[in-house]
């Protein structure tokens, strides 16, 4: 059996030098993730330190992609930083609900709205999304 290597986590530090700390959360979801999948973890960690970054740098909005995969980020990041927060429904989300509709396994419509309601309800203040027509004109 071949064996996995696992990335190590890399220090993560402000522009001032100062290191971004990981709370308890952040310490034991990159233990599971590092022993168990072969995974990178830095998607979840330290999300609030990195938004921080970048409202430090001057952001006037912060931006998470893909949408879906990423809701735990997108109620972290806005709990965490309450700042404006748009999220970018990608193409390949997208794509993926446009082939489900074509070979009748979902109702596009509804698997749509349910997927945008979802985004908002994660936090997200504005979604970006292919289907930004198709769902002015459902809803």
């Amino acid at each position: 059996m071949a064996s996995v290597k696992t990335p190590q986590s890399k220090a993560r530090t402000r522009k001032d030098g100062a290191a971004i700390p990981l709370d308890e959360t952040d310490k034991r979801l990159m233990n599971l993730l590092q022993s168990n999948f072969p995974l990178d973890p830095e998607p979840f960690a330290r999300v609030a330190g990195e938004a921080d970054l970048d409202l430090e740098e001057g952001a006037d909005m912060l931006m998470v992609k893909p949408a879906t995969p990423y809701l735990d980020v997108v109620r972290r990041v806005k709990e965490e930083t309450g700042a404006p927060l748009a999220v970018y429904h990608v193409s390949g989300e997208y794509s993926m609900l446009k082939a489900a509709a074509a070979n009748g396994w979902v109702d596009e419509r509804a698997a749509v709205i349910e997927a945008l309601t979802s985004i908002r309800r994660a936090g997200a203040d504005a979604i970006v999304t292919y289907y930004a027509k198709e769902a002015a004109a459902w809803l």
